[in-house]
Parts: structure tokens; sequence; C-alpha cells
């Protein structure tokens, strides 16, 4: 990926097992936003492939592929503050939904049927991540983890395949941070979805992820299972200094 000249992405080369949790570390500035960025459509990558199964990402726009079944999640809150959480996580449902504008308007039976399916399985979510209690609130009275737990929420309410987190943790307690690993380690383990992770909180990292994928300067430095990578002498100088291993 170049921007005028600038590399900020070179030769980066991994692949996601399905199932799985992949996570994408580096120092500040590594290329891990840009990463995630390309992954999702944000940015279109200057040359390489980015592969979903059988499908071709490299020039598709996010909303497809979206529709694909890859869901994103920001590091800043984007919960409507004034909505319900309900109505929030019905966001999620979108892509799913099969009522047509005329149908919906009219409020035929069929389009009450399928709204009705959609509240049930938005209950379904909101009570495994645990902000059940919470449906009729507005989302932005939610304490911060709860909002964060939302917005998951809300992405797994598109049903996806795939599931990038971006910081999902970051700015939370301790006790948040502890309750929202277990909720993502359930996502992989309980509903079997692929998940690419970037977080700064190594602890997290290591706790989570069955494979890790380091970058420094745009450039990947180690691929490996996390006790492999995180002992490796090259990540250890990227993220302490070129004194580190001496």
């Amino acid at each position: 990926m170049r921007f005028a000249g600038l590399t900020a992405l070179d030769a980066v080369s991994f692949t996601v097992r399905p199932g799985t949790v992949h996570a994408v570390i580096g120092p500040n500035g590594a290329g891990k936003s840009t990463c995630f960025n390309v992954l999702s459509g944000v940015y279109r990558a200057t040359a390489g492939s980015v592969r979903f199964g059988e499908h071709e990402l490299t020039a598709m726009p996010p909303h497809r592929i979206a529709g694909l079944g890859v869901a994103r999640i920001f590091q800043n809150l984007a919960l409507p503050p004034r909505a319900t959480v309900a109505d929030s996580l019905m966001l999620g449902r979108h892509r799913l939904t099969r009522t047509g504008f005329l149908a919906a308007g009219l409020r035929l039976p069929s389009a009450a049927r399928e709204e009705r399916s959609h509240r049930e399985r938005v209950r379904e979510i909101a009570a495994f991540v645990g902000i059940e209690h919470q449906l009729q609130a507005p989302a932005g009275s939610l304490p911060y983890g709860q909002q964060k737990l939302a917005e998951l929420a809300r992405a797994l309410c598109m049903e996806p395949r795939l599931l990038l987190l971006d910081e999902p943790v970051a700015g939370m307690t301790a006790d948040e941070r502890q309750r929202t690993a277990a909720v993502i380690a359930g996502v992989r383990d309980s509903l079997g979805i692929s998940i690419v992770l970037v977080e700064h909180d190594m602890g997290v990292v290591m706790r989570l992820a069955d494979a890790v994928t380091v970058l420094d300067f745009g450039r990947r430095i180690a691929d490996g299972v996390p006790s492999a990578v995180q002992n490796d002498p090259a990540v250890v100088r990227a993220y302490l200094g070129e004194g580190a291993t001496s």
C-alpha cells in the first residue's frame, strides 16, 4: 500500500485459518490500521491480493465486502447515542433483511414476521455478549465497556464469517478487558467465527491469539504462534529498541 511515494505496507502476507483468532501487532506506525483498511476495502491495495475464500476482495468496496460476511469494529465508538441498544443492534441485521421498502412501509404480515425474527436474534446475541438487560436503554447511556460490547454485538448481528476487531479493549478497566476477552474467545469457540485482532494489550493478545503476525515500518517481521513470536529477537527489538537483545 503506497501513499504518494510512501510505502505503508511492503509485501505483508499472512493467512487466517478458519475458526481462529489471528492477531496483527506492532509498534505505533507499524501499519496495522492501514492493513485493516485494506482488508475491509477502505483502502485499495496498490499491489498484491486480498482473498476471502473464493472471493478476490482487492477491488471491492466496503459494502460488498461486508455483504460477503466480513464485519469490522473500529477503535472509536460508533453507536447512535440516542437510539436504544436494540435498535442499534438491528442495524447489523440490515444486510440480512429481505423485506422490501414498500412491504415494510405498509407493515405487511411478511414484514412484521421478519422483523420479529430479527429482533429475537438481536436478543440472543445481546445475551451472548451479556448486555441483554440493556436493550431498551439509550446506547449512549451505557458505560464505556458495555458500549464496546454493544459494538461487538452489532457486528455479530451481521452473522459474519470473519470479524475484524480494531483494539477492542482499548480504554477499558481491567475487569472490562477480562470480560471482553472472554466474549471474544466465545465468538471463536462457540460460534466458530474467524477473527483478525489488532490490539496493544499484549496480555490479551497472548491469551486469545492462535497465531500472531508482527509488523514494523510496514513490513512483516515475524509470524507464528504467540510463544514463539513473543521471544523473537526482531520483535523484542521493534518494541524495546536496538539494544534490547544485546
